[in-house]
């Protein structure tokens, strides 16, 4: 390719040499006075110049491909001798035996059952009892003026209703002295005065109960 180059390159410094002298030649015609006509054909003869490029550099054929070497194949063994075993012996077969007979089984006989546990002991449920000195509920310093005046004695017997903080809720006669403000004075200072220790039932809890006395109206000598 560097030559083919270097042609061409020669080729057009020739061509350029020869249009400069044509150029020239036309430019002393003009001075000279020659005829137009005359100096166009020579232009167009000088001017055409015919370059031939080289032709391309063939291409050299690929190296053939290398031929691999292949393996012999592996020797192939002959197969080993096969021997025949003889006949085995005939097989001498026994008559069945039954299997044993399976051992008794004995069963136990079953454990006493236990007696159920005995259930927790309960606590005796108890009444209500009274804190401090009940003769200090009423008494002669309590008495009713007008039954003072009058001179009036008696015993009131009353029944009281203690409920689970220990105070009265209700109170009643059981047996009349004979005077019913006696009796209705009774009942109004238990129900103020009186305090019970409260009653308690079979698991020990205080629970409401009952509680009964007398009152003896007295005047003093």
């Amino acid at each position: 390719m560097a030559y083919a180059d270097q042609q061409m390159s020669g080729n057009r410094i020739i061509a350029i040499i020869i249009v400069a002298l044509v150029h020239i030649v036309v430019g002393y015609a003009l001075v000279t006075g020659l005829a137009y006509s005359a100096i166009k054909k020579a232009v167009e003869r000088v001017t055409t110049v015919d370059i031939e490029e080289p032709p391309p550099p063939e291409e050299e054929p690929p190296p053939p491909p290398e031929q691999q070497e292949v393996a012999p194949p592996p020797p192939v063994a002959p197969p080993p001798p096969i021997n025949i075993a003889p006949a085995p012996p005939p097989i001498q077969t026994q008559p069945t035996i039954p299997p044993p007979a399976p051992p008794a089984l004995r069963v136990p006989p079953p454990a006493p059952v236990a007696p159920p546990a005995p259930p927790p002991p309960r606590v005796q449920p108890k009444s209500p009892t009274p804190r401090g000195n009940p003769g200090n509920w009423a008494n002669a310093n309590d008495y009713p003026s007008r039954a003072l005046r009058e001179e009036r004695e008696g015993v009131t017997r009353f029944s009281v209703q203690v409920g689970a903080d220990g105070r009265v809720t209700s109170c009643s006669v059981t047996g009349s002295s004979g005077h019913s403000d006696l009796d209705s004075t009774t009942c109004s200072l238990i129900q103020r005065r009186a305090r019970f220790n409260p009653a308690t039932d079979g698991n020990g809890d205080p629970t409401s109960g009952s509680w009964s006395s007398s009152v003896r109206w007295e005047i003093p000598k």
